[in-house]
């Protein structure tokens, strides 16, 4: 499985046979070119509505989107999506060769333009390479992406030891979202060997110096912390 960084809380995840992205938004002012142009995703996860997530959905409009169902019909509405599998919190649904099972965040969610319109529940996402089950799955291979959020009790009893992830991509720009000091709290909590630290820099009140934010996570868990650049790769499993 191979992971690529777009900035914020954009990720690609990537194998042989299947493409993801997740949350798409090129806005981080490290962003040059046009991305979008470049990338051919088979399906697009959203965890919430807010514009810094789903900025770029209209550009995937050939892609399958899978996003809660409240956030299905507003993108139906506004963004032209056509294709689109709802779900919700606890189901996994196959996307290619890949299995989805979504996961709470602890975050709001409303429409981009009308932030009066709930969007229902904003979510996380754990993707893996089988399908989560009581006993660990031999061989398996999964990265959670946890949206935007705060820290949660979920990632302690839900998701660390039953998704079993073992790559994190976590928010670590405070302000909106939990900052290191309750990232590191979460990657003690899930267990994982990796963290990508995502939704920071793009604007004033998230910039962190993320290798302060690199010695906190590991100075309090057992996690390697790789802060990835603009288009940077790294592979898993």
């Amino acid at each position: 499985m191979e992971l690529t960084y777009y900035g914020h809380s954009t990720l690609a995840v990537r194998t042989a046979e299947t493409s993801i992205l997740i949350d798409p938004f090129f806005g981080h002012p490290d962003v040059t070119g046009d991305p979008a142009a470049d990338l051919t995703p088979e399906y697009v996860l959203v965890t919430h509505g807010h514009a810094d997530h789903i900025g770029a959905v209209d550009a995937f409009t050939d892609a399958t989107l899978v996003a809660v169902p409240e956030l299905v019909g507003y993108l139906e509405e506004t963004r032209g999506v056509s294709d689109a599998i709802d779900m919700n919190i606890g189901g996994t649904v196959p996307c290619g060769d890949l299995h989805v099972t979504m996961v709470r965040a602890d975050h709001s969610n409303s429409g981009d333009t009308d932030h009066t319109r709930s969007l229902g529940t904003p979510v996380g996402f754990c993707i893996g390479t089988k399908a989560p089950q009581v006993e660990a799955a031999p061989g398996a291979t999964t990265v959670y992406h946890a949206g935007d959020t705060g820290l949660m009790s979920e990632m302690r009893d839900v998701i660390g030891p039953y998704l079993r992830p073992d790559v994190a991509a976590l928010p670590v720009g405070d302000h909106y979202t939990m900052g290191a000091q309750q990232a590191a709290i979460a990657a003690r909590w899930l267990g994982v060997a990796s963290v990508i630290p995502i939704h920071h820099g793009t604007f004033p009140p998230i910039e962190v110096d993320l290798q302060s934010v690199r010695s906190t996570i590991e100075a309090h868990s057992e996690t390697t912390v790789h802060p990835l650049g603009i288009g940077e790769r790294m592979s898993i499993g």
